[in-house]
Order: C-alpha cells, then structure tokens, then sequence
C-alpha cells in the first residue's frame, strides 16, 4: 500500500489559533518533514476557499500557489490536490499551471480533479451552481484540455462549456505522458465513466461494500471505454486520530471538537467529529486502524491519504502512525 498525507491549509480549520503570517511556515515544515521520511510518497493539499464545517474568516490557503511553494520548497515527495474543482479555473490555464508547477518539482505533480460540490463557495465567487450535470460534463471536457495539452504543447477543443483553440502549453509538463490524472468522486454514472476513460487513478469511499460496488461499476466501465480497469491505481481518504490507548484516542477526539468550537460553534464542532472521525477507519489504536484498513486493501485500496487534523500543532499521532501502522500495510 502507498501513502499519501494531507498538509493543513485552514480549510478544515485546522490552523486555527496560528497567526497567519506564521502559517506558511507550519505549512512548509510539515511538508519538508513529509519530504524527509520515505514512508510517504505524497502530500496533498485541498481546493477549496471557505473553511468548513462551516464558512468562517479564518485562513484558507489557496490550492495551486501552495503546489508552487511546495515545489520549491521539497525535493522527493510528489505533490497532490485532492482535488482540484475544474469550474475554478479555465482548464487550459490549469494546464499551464500545473506544467509550470511540474518543471518547478522536477516532474512530481499529481492531477486531482473533481467536479466541485461546495456550494457556498461556488457562489460566494460568482461561480453559479449549476447543476450536478453540467459540473461534470465541465469535468469530461476539462480532462481532455490536460490530456492534449500535456502530450502535444497544444489543446484543441470546440466543446459545450470550453473552447480552445491552438491553446500553447509550453514547455510540457517534466513527466513523460503528461501529469498522472486521479478523477476523484464515485458518482457510479458519470464519474467513474470518466475515470475509466482517462485516469491513471482513482479516489472514492473506504468503506469495504461501497467500495467494492464502486469498484465493479468501474471494471464495467473500463470494459466500455476499451481501457485497462487493472491500470487504475484505486485510492481513498481517511480522517486519521491515532492514539496509543482507546482512552487517547477519545482525548484527542474530545481536543479536536474544543479547538473547533470557538470558531464554528459547539452543534456544528461536534457534528463534525462525530460524522468525520469517529465513523473514520483511521481513527482508532494503531492495531484497530490496520485491522480495519487491511480489509478494504484485500479488497483492491492500494494508495491511502490521511489528513491528521491536529498536525499543525502536534505530530505525535503522525510519529505513532508512521512507527506501527505504515510498515504493517505497506
């Protein structure tokens, strides 16, 4: 199994209490201690601009401009957005983006990409909404902008939400192919349809049935698309609490709803944990987490990213995930 970790951003108020001028140096450390231990073989970041589990004035960083930091600033681990919204930018700028941000990282860029689900913010932005449909067909057409412009310098595309034409990426993207593209989301109709035509990987739920189910709905769509469902490196992500003790564990639940609460309120901070964490696989004592994640791995998982919400603060969770349980699922 490989392994992912997420650098905290502020969207998941994760930040909280840090002055924002001192952020990015949290930031950075993590992800430059991220990049000194091979036990992790990406960090990752989220796209989004309004803080949940609900929108606050607290800090969110921006998505890309953290990849380009990031690039500098470390020198193995690959980098990811999980995942990146595709109506937030035109997909041929995106494309320039991240070619840009691939030379800068001497070739370590992961494509996440999504059709984006938080509404606030779409709004807030002046996005619109629209509806379920279109956001995906937007994804579809974005996805094919990458592949052209990352493979031949220049896209093409007379579609029905983007057109390009004669649109210039250069120079390509370091990574030969173009940059690895994970379609994130298992909408079992349209999503993992597209994922079956272009991605190299995927990123949907941990729970072992859905799970499975997702998995076979996309083995029939990879059969349509003529395409190599075994190719497909399956992923998902885990919300990780980690304590020696069942008891720690429930400490650091309880310190995570306190840190939360003055900013999003008592119902909205307990809410969150509830129905993030404690129903997560990754939370639980080292031997817990590697029972329950063992089980969906036998069932076809082989790359997991696991945010740690207290990392910006405290790395001991980090440090006991890394001693006990990556060595026993890598």
């Amino acid at each position: 199994m490989r392994f992912g970790i997420f650098i905290p951003q502020g969207w998941r108020l994760d930040l909280v209490g840090i002055d924002p001028a001192a952020q990015w140096d949290v930031m950075r450390d993590l992800a430059q201690r991220a990049d000194d231990n091979d036990a992790w073989e990406s960090l990752w970041v989220y796209d989004h601009f309004h803080t949940v589990p609900v929108p606050t004035e607290e800090a969110t960083h921006e998505a890309w401009t953290l990849m380009s930091a990031f690039a500098a600033t470390t020198s193995r681990i690959r980098l990811g957005q999980m995942c990146t919204a595709i109506s937030y930018r035109n997909p041929a700028y995106l494309a320039k983006v991240a070619a840009t941000v691939d030379l800068i990282s001497g070739g370590r860029v992961e494509m996440g990409i999504g059709a984006g689900w938080y509404e606030h913010e779409w709004r807030a932005y002046g996005y619109g909404f629209p509806p379920a449909g279109e956001r995906l067909a937007r994804l579809d057409e974005g996805v094919q902008i990458f592949r052209q412009a990352w493979t031949t310098g220049s896209a093409t595309l007379d579609g029905k939400h983007y057109q390009v034409n004669g649109a210039i990426v250069r120079p390509l993207p370091v990574q030969e192919g173009g940059i690895p593209i994970w379609v994130a989301g298992g909408g079992e109709k349209v999503t993992l349809r597209i994922a079956a035509k272009y991605a190299q990987y995927t990123n949907f739920s941990a729970d072992p049935a859905e799970f499975a189910r997702k998995s076979e709905l996309l083995r029939g769509h990879c059969a349509d698309a003529g395409t190599d469902f075994g190719a497909i490196t399956r992923s998902a992500n885990f919300n990780a609490v980690v304590g020696a003790t069942e008891a720690e564990v429930e400490e650091r639940l309880t310190a995570l709803a306190a840190q939360l609460t003055p900013v999003a309120g008592a119902d909205a901070a307990k809410h969150w944990v509830d129905s993030m964490f404690r129903t997560s696989a990754a939370v639980g004592t080292p031997e817990q987490i590697i029972e329950r994640i063992s089980g969906v791995r036998d069932l076809g998982l082989s790359y997991g990213i696991f945010n740690f919400p207290e990392s910006a603060y405290d790395t001991s969770g980090i440090e006991l995930f890394e001693r006990e349980v990556i060595p026993v699922l890598k």
